[in-house]
């Protein structure tokens, strides 16, 4: 997945309010713009290191530019706009790279489903086969030596997903979670039980249920991302 744009790189000062971080241009300039992350974002908040952010033209944009890839704690490139893995996995899907989810002819986006009003990332359908309802998750939490783990905060939302894929199975559908590894010092993953406890028994029964999961890792660079090989995981 190529940027529009290649990147513009600039040195990361903070994050505030949740959605704005402030970065410091070249020229010394201080500039706030959009951080498009609800997490915690542990390890991926390195003050003094470098990032590299998009612009958007648009006029209705308070903030016109967006925090995309930021320097970790282990000196790592990560992309922190979480968004980005939905279109990687899409992007995945479509060029037949994922070979758990090749057999469908048809990919749909944010469809509506479940009984807690919910939305699947992607529905995959085909004549030959059970719909796959298709679950993102991006990951950016890095510990030393090569350690990721997922949520990086409690996240009621992911358990609610959790059990609606669980519900699709048991409906006869097919029900998968992907894990998007968007931090390039991740080599193996795990949940984090002890930031999430409820997600961890939520992940657990699901995949007891019939949930199947897969775990893939991005190349990351200012140019592109790309979706290169599936990812060691324990759960």
């Amino acid at each position: 997945m190529k940027f529009t744009h290649p990147l513009n790189q600039a040195i990361f000062l903070r994050r505030y309010k949740r959605f704005l971080a402030d970065v410091q241009m070249a020229d010394g300039e201080t500039m706030t713009i959009y951080c498009p992350n609800t997490g915690a974002m542990t390890h991926c908040m390195v003050e003094g290191s470098a990032c590299w952010y998009s612009s958007s033209d648009s006029v209705k944009r308070k903030y016109a530019h967006t925090l995309e890839l930021v320097t970790t704690s282990t000196g790592h490139l990560a992309c922190i706009n979480s968004a980005r893995a939905n279109s990687l996995v899409c992007e995945a899907i479509a060029d037949l790279k994922i070979k758990e989810l090749a057999a469908y002819r048809s990919i749909k986006a944010e469809v509506k489903y479940g009984d807690e009003n919910s939305r699947i990332d992607f529905l995959l359908s085909d004549p030959d086969r059970a719909d796959c309802y298709v679950e993102v998750k991006s990951v950016t939490l890095g510990l030393e030596g090569g350690q990721g783990l997922f949520p990086d905060a409690v996240s009621v939302r992911g358990a609610k997903h959790l059990r609606e894929l669980t519900a699709m199975v048991k409906q006869q559908h097919r029900a998968v979670l992907v894990f998007c590894i968007q931090h390039e010092g991740i080599n193996r993953l795990s949940v984090a039980e002890q930031i999430d406890p409820a997600y961890s028994l939520a992940l657990k029964e699901a995949i007891n249920a019939g949930v199947e999961v897969l775990a893939y890792k991005a190349a990351i660079s200012s140019s592109e991302l790309t979706l290169v090989s599936p990812l060691q995981y324990n759960f």
